[in-house]
C-alpha cells in the first residue's frame, strides 16, 4: 500500500484549502490525507472487490471477500479459478446473484484481454478505462472509479455517484438533502487536479456525521 508523500500532502491541503473554507475547516481537523493506494493490484482483482463494496458497508464487503478468499485456498481466485466454482458455493460467500454474473463476467473479460492489465491499464486515461470497462455486465462508472482510485493511483477523480461522498458535502454544507451528481461535480471542478483527495476528505466528513461532534481526529 502506498501513500502520499509529505511534500505533495501538503500541497494537495493547501490547494482544497483555499477552494472552500468548509473543506479547509475539515482539512485542519481531520490531519493529513491518508488516501492508500494499492501499488500492484491488477485492475481484475481490484474489479471484483469493487463489485463485492456495491451498495454495502465496507465491513460487510470484506467479510464477503474474506470467504471468498477462503474459498479460493487464501487468495482472490484468479479468473479461472472464479469460473470454475459453482454458483452455489459463490452464493455460500455471501454474493448476490448479480454480483456473482458480475465476477463471472469481469473474469471473462480478463481471460479474452477486455480488462487490461495493471501493465497495460496504466498507459490508459482515466477515460479510456472508463469507455473500456463500463458495459461490461455490473460494472458502472463508479465501479470503475475505484479502480482508479485505489488500484492505479489516478490522482483526479470525483466519484459523483457515491453515496458517502455526497453525503459527506451534505454533512460539510449542513444541507437538508445530498448534492445531485452534476452539481457535485461542477462544485468539484475547483478542486482539479486533486479530486480524489478530495473525495478520501468527504468521506471523512460523512464519517464525522456520524461520529459524536467532539471527535476531531478521524482514522481512515
Amino acid at each position: 500500500m502506498l501513500g502520499l508523500s509529505p511534500a505533495r500532502d501538503r500541497a494537495i491541503r493547501r490547494h482544497l484549502s483555499a477552494a472552500d473554507p468548509d473543506l479547509a475547516a475539515l482539512i485542519a481537523r481531520t490531519g493529513p490525507c491518508r488516501l492508500r493506494v494499492h501499488a500492484v493490484q491488477e485492475p481484475y482483482a481490484a474489479l471484483l472487490e469493487a463489485i463485492a463494496h456495491q451498495q454495502l458497508h465496507g465491513k460487510a464487503a470484506q467479510a464477503i471477500l474474506g470467504r471468498l478468499v477462503a474459498l479460493a485456498g487464501g487468495t482472490l481466485p484468479d479468473p479461472a479459478a472464479l469460473l470454475s466454482f459453482p454458483v452455489e458455493a459463490l452464493r455460500g460467500c455471501g454474493l448476490s446473484g448479480s454480483k456473482i454474473a458480475a465476477m463471472q463476467g469481469v473474469a471473462r473479460a480478463s481471460l479474452d484481454g477486455t480488462v487490461p492489465s495493471r501493465a497495460q491499464a496504466v498507459a490508459l486515461s482515466d477515460d479510456e478505462l472508463v469507455a473500456r470497462l463500463v458495459g461490461l455486465r455490473g460494472i458502472g462508472r463508479w465501479t470503475v472509479e475505484m479502480l482508479l482510485i485505489f488500484a492505479l493511483g489516478r490522482p483526479d477523480v470525483m466519484p459523483v455517484d457515491d453515496f458517502g461522498v455526497r453525503e459527506g458535502w451534505r454533512v460539510l454544507k449542513h444541507l437538508d438533502a445530498q448534492p445531485k451528481p452534476r452539481a457535485l461535480a461542477d462544485i468539484a471542478r475547483a478542486w482539479s487536479p486533486h479530486r480524489s483527495a478530495a473525495a478520501w476528505y468527504l468521506w471523512r466528513a460523512a464519517e464525522e456525521g456520524r461520529r459524536p461532534v467532539q471527535a476531531n481526529i478521524l482514522t481512515g
